[in-house]
């Protein structure tokens, strides 16, 4: 029940959002992501995930020719579409 009423929310929600224009939503995004940034210690990691991110760093420390730059990956995903 409580599910269903956020659902319903949260389509409200966007309902309204919608009606802005697209600078006012431009302006809202940018405001929910600087509000995601600053809360930066409120991400928690699993100690899964902290291990997985370990060893990829060191795969990167011991390999740091493989993979892919950042723009060469940017660049594989604009062509997609």
């Amino acid at each position: 029940m409580v599910e269903n009423r956020y659902i319903y929310g949260m389509t409200r929600m966007m309902q309204d959002i919608l009606k802005l224009s697209i600078p006012e939503r431009i302006l809202m995004v940018e405001a929910i992501w600087d509000s995601i940034a600053t809360g930066e210690n409120e991400v928690i990691l699993t100690e899964e995930t902290k291990q997985l991110l370990d060893e990829r760093i060191e795969d990167h420390k011991k390999n740091p020719k493989e993979g892919a730059s950042w723009s060469e990956v940017k660049a594989r995903i604009k062509s997609q579409f």
